[in-house]
């Protein structure tokens, strides 16, 4: 079958879906999915309003954590969650987010490649998260 380019399995979070986070959507995640543990991804966090946004970085150094799940019902639960992150069908024009590939590092693990939520706005006038986490004290 050799290296045929498939949607990937995994989703990598670092916002409201993180499991220690109360949230609905969150919750819906830990069931329909399998938390594989902490992950990392090249690029910027910001603090949008009561939740943060990842945008993109040339600096491998700018890392953001979060959590890396295995998707079970990978199209209809990423349905849901393009919903919420307002990047489903409905969606207004420029989207918040958009949902894009990226390769996630995991401490003594291979990358894998995961779907990750980078946020598709302006974050001019926004607060930089530093550490790249965002639940940090």
């Amino acid at each position: 079958m050799g290296n045929v380019s498939v949607d990937p399995e995994y989703l990598f979070v670092y916002g409201t879906l993180m499991q220690t986070y109360d949230h609905p959507m969150a919750r819906l995640l830990s069931e329909q999915a399998e938390r594989l543990g902490e992950g990392s991804c090249c690029g910027q966090l910001y603090q949008i309003k009561h939740y943060p946004g990842l945008i993109e970085s040339r600096d491998a150094s700018d890392r953001v954590f979060g959590e890396l799940f295995r998707l079970r019902e990978t199209r209809s639960l990423l349905a849901k969650l393009d919903d919420y992150e307002g990047c489903g069908p409905s969606a207004t024009q420029p989207t918040l987010y958009v949902r894009a590939i990226r390769p996630i590092a995991r401490a003594g693990q291979p990358d894998v490649d995961a779907w990750v939520y980078l946020y598709n706005r302006p974050v001019t006038g926004l607060k930089r998260i530093a550490s790249g986490r965002f639940l940090a004290p």
